[in-house]
């Protein structure tokens, strides 16, 4: 089945939502779900939906059946036993209900292929887009909706952004947002879909593809069910915006894993890398990478060439910086002489002009200023690492602003390093705030350019 791409839309960021199996309950699915849309300040209509309910719940009046509500209906959510979701799903058809998402578990991932092939049925029959089952479902910051059955006091909700993240897996999704938020992220839209029974990867690639919140697509992937559709739809995305993926499943074991988790056909991971890597992918091996290399994309222009300056006020993260820019691909550029003595006029005498730039453990926001002008004016300069080490004397928030200033300009890429602890961290947020991509090592940054490097040329080899 193709989702109409309209329906899954008006899903995304419903303007009126059901919550079947709503319970006021400490502990049930329901009652989170529907504290979470009270607690979010969701400004659409809510409707609790539970056949043992009289009255009220939560102080929303409730209804036995969605059939009652009589009223328009974007988004229903089910959260009941899976032996009952089925009738529930198809009462959700008969009120014309433009999406559902089923956070219930109990289907094909525990054999009960039987109770998943209902679902699909009636989806088809009322051409009913459905996230799930087994899922987490849907957030929208925008709009305040928020399928998750997780407690906002357990799992921080990210700010709105830019950056739409996938997944495949609950777990690794809910972990995640958490990580996103701890990286002062922004958040477009999050996705977990689980067995993938009605809506799956294709039409959510599809769907945010056209999404004009999401700049970058952030991807968690166990397998893919329909492959030939799959990379169709990659291959006009990856033209427009970047997609990170993250592989699941990329062993034997792993893939059996996938299977019991998800019932995903995770297939073979070499068959994976190669249409990832003929179609744009940027390929991510860790959560961590996963993150580090949507927020470049998220902050930063596409990269020319691959050859990138380092400025250090450390030598020895000079030292691991150049290791880390020629282990993945990037080299230093050769500044033309015009550069060497403008920097030569500035810097003093202790500081070396060459690369790594070394500018000294007393560097302060006026020569850090000075060695960013000039490098990044630099025709031979791609794309530049600034390293700021604020455990040294003259590393202040005057230099965290400078190198805000510089990134704000946005002409060329610009990655930071920070390594430390209160002290710096404070000021990284600083920098983050402004749009600067900080990592803690070299390694990381140099990781994150790289990918940058490698979608960049992608994308210039498709004009």
């Amino acid at each position: 089945m193709k989702t109409n791409y309209a329906d899954l839309s008006a899903m995304m960021h419903p303007k009126s939502v059901a919550i079947i199996g709503a319970s006021e309950k400490s502990g049930k699915v329901g009652a989170v779900i529907m504290q979470n849309y009270l607690d979010s300040g969701f400004q659409g209509e809510i409707y609790p939906v539970n056949i043992s309910s009289s009255g009220k719940i939560l102080g929303k009046t409730a209804y036995k059946s969605i059939l009652e509500v009589r009223r328009s209906i974007d988004l229903a959510v089910i959260s009941i036993p899976a032996e009952f979701v089925p009738q529930a799903l198809d009462e959700c058809g008969k009120a014309k209900v433009k999406g559902v998402v089923i956070v219930s578990s109990g289907f094909s991932e525990v054999g009960r292929s039987d109770l998943q092939e209902k679902l699909i049925a009636i989806a088809r029959k009322y051409k009913l887009p459905v996230i799930g089952p087994n899922c987490l479902g849907i957030m929208d910051p925008r709009s305040r909706s928020d399928t998750l059955f997780l407690p906002t006091f357990k799992i921080d909700r990210p700010k709105i952004g830019s950056i739409s993240f996938v997944s495949q897996s609950g777990s690794v999704g809910s972990s995640t947002l958490d990580l996103i938020s701890g990286e002062g992220l922004g958040l477009a839209r999050f996705i977990s879909y689980g067995n993938a029974a009605v809506v799956d990867e294709v039409d959510i690639l599809e769907f945010l593809g056209r999404d004009s919140d999401t700049k970058v697509i952030a991807f968690y992937l166990e397998g893919v069910k329909r492959g030939k559709e799959f990379i169709e739809v990659a291959s006009r995305v990856t033209k427009k915006k970047p997609i990170v993926i993250l592989k699941g499943g990329t062993t034997e074991s792993g893939a059996a894993a996938a299977h019991s988790h998800t019932a995903s056909l995770a297939g073979s991971n070499e068959a994976y890398k190669a249409v990832f890597t003929q179609y744009g992918f940027v390929q991510a091996n860790n959560l961590e990478e996963l993150l580090y290399f949507a927020k470049v994309f998220d902050t930063q222009p596409l990269m020319k060439g691959n050859r990138v300056a380092v400025i250090t006020n450390g030598g020895g993260h000079g030292v691991l910086a150049t290791d880390a820019l020629y282990q993945n691909g990037l080299v230093f550029p050769e500044l033309t002489k015009q550069t060497r003595d403008s920097l030569r006029k500035v810097m003093p005498s202790i500081v070396n002009i060459r690369l790594p730039m070394d500018i000294g453990g007393d560097a302060d926001d006026k020569r850090y200023s000075d060695a960013l002008e000039l490098l990044s004016a630099d025709p031979n300069v791609d794309a530049l690492m600034v390293i700021t080490l604020f455990q040294t004397p003259g590393a202040d928030e005057k230099v965290a602003s400078m190198v805000a200033k510089y990134a704000a300009i946005k002409a060329k890429p610009l990655v930071a390093v920070s390594t430390g602890g209160a002290y710096t961290r404070s000021h990284i947020s600083v920098m983050e705030e402004m749009g600067v991509p900080v990592y803690e090592s070299p390694d990381s940054a140099a990781s994150a350019l790289s990918a940058l490097y490698r979608y960049s040329k992608y994308r210039m080899a498709k004009k």
